[in-house]
């Protein structure tokens, strides 16, 4: 009985959390629809939009009534939506879209093997493309096959610059319910906080040569925000660095790999010093030398031991010296 259930369960459900994105809301709809793979669920998750997103997603639920799911709520942020989307969700697998963004229409079709092999987590390719269309840069990300978790995040945070964004991955919904993970509602960087957690719990991992996920550049997604939320962000960031490591205490997995992830959150806050000033950079540098962070950048060799060496007298002089 539980293979007929399988056979007919739908392969992937697509959450796409909604706000305020009337002029690129279309064109990611319609690369969801046109999948080559008509196995999918479209979960549409309008986080209180305030223009006429409401209306255009409401129009492919009439287009495609027996695949297309739309829900509002009030909003929640980010994560809030996306939460509220995996209620729903009864693909075998999870798939993130941001509203902004789309896909290639062969997508899910060239990664349907890797999801009939069963794995808990599958990478595909991404390009940074304009308004446009036109690609900017693609994202390099090494190919792998049949890699537990500790072993593809020991691969992907020391040359995947995209490790960490929760729409670069197919998730076996079983090993993402079971397992109970859930986006942090509220804070920014939301996918840092969760996906490196979630590939060190994976058993089993995918790393694919398929390109897929066009990440449009607007001036809007490039633009960094005012003063007071550049530093809520970088907050954020020792919000999650705190909270990994309270996690991590209960995972059964490596000390090399609790020391891998501990390395990654690091680089990635000091990287976070250059977009403060002033008093906020200061306070920033001291919540960093509170946690002693420079203790996790391990000396394998000697450029890391210079780094190592420099972070511990002044952050900023290492940060002008790297």
């Amino acid at each position: 009985m539980k293979k007929e259930e399988e056979k007919f369960m739908i392969k992937v459900s697509v959450i796409v959390p909604i706000y305020n994105v009337e002029k690129q809301l279309e064109k990611c709809l319609d690369s969801l629809l046109n999948q080559t793979l008509k196995d999918i669920q479209i979960i549409l998750v309008n986080d209180g939009s305030q223009d006429s997103s409401a209306n255009i997603a409401k129009k492919y639920v009439v287009k495609d009534p027996d695949r297309v799911l739309y829900f509002e709520k009030e909003n929640g942020g980010l994560s809030d939506a996306r939460n509220y989307g995996l209620k729903y969700a009864t693909g075998e697998y999870i798939s993130f879209i941001d509203s902004d963004d789309y896909i290639t229409e062969n997508l899910y079709n060239d990664l349907l093997p890797y999801m009939d092999q069963k794995y808990d987590l599958i990478k595909f390719k991404v390009a940074k493309v304009d308004e446009k269309g036109k690609i900017i840069e693609k994202n390099y990300t090494p190919e792998f096959e049949e890699k537990t978790g500790e072993e593809a995040f020991d691969i992907l945070y020391k040359s995947d610059v995209m490790t960490e964004v929760a729409w670069g991955y197919l998730y076996k919904r079983d090993f993402f319910k079971r397992n109970e993970f859930e986006f942090a509602k509220g804070k920014y960087h939301e996918d840092f906080g969760l996906v490196p957690l979630i590939i060190l719990k994976a058993n089993k991992v995918a790393s694919v040569d398929v390109f897929g996920y066009n990440y449009v550049q607007t001036a809007k997604s490039i633009t960094r925000g005012n003063k007071e939320t550049t530093y809520k962000r970088a907050l954020d960031l020792l919000y999650f660095y705190d909270e990994m490591i309270n996690k991590i205490k209960n995972y059964e997995i490596s000390n090399k790999a609790k020391e891998n992830i501990k390395i990654y959150y690091t680089n990635c806050i000091i990287l976070e010093v250059d977009n403060l000033e002033g008093k906020e950079q200061k306070q920033f540098i001291k919540e960093i030398r509170k946690r002693k962070l420079a203790n996790n950048i391990k000396s394998r060799n000697f450029k890391q031991f210079f780094k190592k060496i420099i972070l511990k007298i002044n952050i900023k002089l290492y940060l002008k010296l790297r």
